[in-house]
């Protein structure tokens, strides 16, 4: 199982300088991948409620400060040479998928096509609110974003016409590294989340959740994907851990033997709730590598 560790980019983390060497250091250590999220603000008065929190604690009070997810994969790209580069997720939803697609296509280019491109839905109305996008179409507006990016990365001249969207026929001249671009994997555990993943997705990136309810979101994952005419056995999972502060290296080493024990093929941990500075990140995650790998 390949193992990965979160770029300093939120809360105490949120230190741009530190983000440069962190990629060095991470590469060096013998990570496999580095890991990006996507929050776009912090309502004093949130309409909804992070998954697991309370009206007192709406969300995790680190998510008060972020870095912009592609920027940090930016820099870490020209840090490193090997590590593979992630995103979990973006909420494409957001984004007008021309200019998402330059995005990433360019990130793509300048990472030397190390680029897993994760993308999901996200989780609060008031997000969707501030970028006049519409949350309760959220999933049919990453469907056709998924149609958009599929289109571009395959075609020299593309252009689209779709419920959201509008885009002329246009020359493509920024071609990615990777073929067909980078992989494309989908965040969400709903069942039409699970379904759209094994419909159209390289595979899911997911959280660390118990095995027997893990084993059930993929399993719907692998249906479709066979319902759709795919191979299931082709599909791949990119897992996030988030250890709560308090947590050992030996903990978290035991979760991802779990993960490891599911069949997942990649697994990274983010710690920037866990330890307040990158550098003790950087320190617990390769005690933890080290762990997992001895055993």
């Amino acid at each position: 199982m390949h193992i990965g560790i979160a770029l300093p980019q939120y809360g105490t983390h949120a230190r741009a300088e530190i983000v440069a060497p962190f990629a060095r250091d991470a590469e060096a250590a013998g990570f496999d991948s580095l890991w990006v999220g996507d929050r776009s603000l912090t309502p004093v008065e949130p309409s909804d409620l992070y998954p697991g929190h309370t009206p007192e604690h709406p969300y995790p009070a680190e998510y008060k400060t972020f870095l912009d997810p592609l920027v940090v994969l930016t820099v870490a790209a020209t840090a490193t040479t090997r590590v593979r580069l992630g995103t979990s997720t973006l909420n494409a939803p957001w984004y007008p998928p021309l200019l998402l697609a330059r995005s990433l296509t360019s990130l793509d280019r300048v990472s030397g096509g190390r680029l897993d491109a994760g993308l999901g839905i996200g989780w609060m109305r008031d997000e969707y609110t501030a970028v006049n996008a519409d949350f309760g179409r959220r999933g049919a507006r990453l469907e056709e974003i998924l149609d958009v990016l599929e289109g571009i990365w395959a075609q020299e001249v593309f252009g689209h016409k779709g419920e959201h969207w509008e885009i002329p026929r246009s020359y493509v001249g920024l071609r990615p590294v990777q073929h067909s671009g980078p992989p494309l994997y989908l965040g969400g555990f709903s069942p039409a989340a699970m379904a759209r993943v094994g419909r159209r997705a390289a595979g899911w990136v997911g959280v660390s959740l118990p095995a027997e309810a893990q084993a059930g979101l993929w399993g719907i994952a692998r249906r479709a994907a066979e319902d759709a005419g795919r191979d299931p056995d082709e599909l791949r999972r990119r897992i996030r851990h988030n250890p709560r502060p308090g947590a050992t290296a030996e903990d978290i080493a035991a979760v991802l033997r779990g993960v490891r024990d599911t069949g997942a093929e990649s697994c990274f941990v983010d710690l920037q709730q866990c330890v307040r500075e990158p550098e003790e990140a950087l320190e617990l995650g390769s005690a933890v590598l080290e762990r997992v790998r001895r055993g």
